[in-house]
């Protein structure tokens, strides 16, 4: 497979992705990173640091509306819920160091 065939499957993966979690935006961020340890801010910070090693200015929230689909403050009104007890205590045991 040639470069530009393997960049742009794995483009259309990304997006793909995307699309997935926009589906289930019902699937909180902490859950994401209790069991995977990544969640739609670390894919945005991702985006944000590619970005930036080409030359190009993207900030956080422009990177963090590429990655939800629309402003972050938007989502987190209309999606995002309090983390309980056993969200957290799982987020904690999952992930030491944060």
């Amino acid at each position: 497979m040639d470069d530009q065939t393997q960049t742009e499957l794995e483009a259309a993966a990304f997006r793909r992705l995307l699309q997935h979690l926009n589906e289930r935006a019902d699937v909180q961020n902490i859950d994401m990173m209790t069991l995977t340890g990544f969640c739609r801010n670390c894919l945005s910070r991702w985006y944000q640091e590619a970005a930036a090693e080409r030359g190009i200015d993207i900030g956080k929230e422009e990177a963090r509306e590429v990655v939800y689909g629309m402003p972050y403050d938007d989502w987190k009104a209309r999606h995002q819920t309090e983390a309980d007890d056993a969200q957290k205590a799982a987020f904690a045991k999952s992930t030491p160091g944060h």
